[in-house]
């Protein structure tokens, strides 16, 4: 199959505008996973993810993942998912933890970037990083996604081009992993909004 057969039916301002972009996703669990896939299918031309976690079990409930990829390499199972959906887009995988001294190099001029952690410390890193070298550059986070139910608590906080997807209170129970539906209606809000603000570029 040709892309040119692929990438059939597609908006012809916007989709060009994705082919020619980059998206940067720091993690690749429920969020990273399932906006990673979305905007593969949607045709941005090139994604760059990093995680330096493994599939396990208590993943399946909300990850783009399958029980036979359990062990391994979040990244390298992404990889093969994406592979599956779209044989077109471009990746580059980091398995690695990611930092305030590595970030800047590994997401250098992406036109977008996706906060996909489940920690807050993890997150607080990544924005400081990406307020201290990267401003113009539009960072979409998430926070307060778990239980089930209340979609419409859910909304996109923005303040210039830094935004925040989900209700901003839930947190989770110890032992209670969030759920598929909350977390893929987060990851599909941050997915959205990074191919509106390319289209919007």
């Amino acid at each position: 199959m040709k892309a040119s057969e692929y990438f059939c039916e597609r908006d012809p301002v916007a989709f060009p505008k994705w082919q020619k972009a980059t998206v940067g996703i720091a993690g690749a669990g429920g969020l990273g996973s399932n906006a990673a896939m979305m905007l593969a299918r949607a045709g941005i031309g090139r994604l760059i993810v990093a995680d330096f976690d493994k599939v396990s079990l208590s993943n399946l409930n909300r990850q783009n993942f399958n029980i036979d990829q359990i062990g391994l390499p979040k990244t390298a199972a992404l990889t093969m998912n994406i592979r599956m959906a779209n044989p077109f887009v471009e990746l580059e995988m980091h398995e690695l933890r990611l930092t305030a001294n590595n970030i800047p190099g590994i997401f250098e001029g992406v036109d977008v970037m996706i906060e996909a952690f489940d920690k807050d410390s993890q997150k607080l890193i990544l924005i400081e990083t990406w307020f201290k070298h990267c401003p113009k550059t539009a960072l979409i986070c998430a926070s307060g996604l778990a239980g089930y139910g209340r979609s419409e608590e859910i909304m996109i906080q923005k303040e210039g081009s830094f935004f925040i997807v989900g209700d901003q209170h839930s947190e989770l129970s110890e032992g209670i992993a969030p759920i598929a539906p909350r977390v893929m209606i987060v990851a599909a809000m941050q997915a959205n909004l990074a191919l509106e603000v390319i289209a919007g570029k």
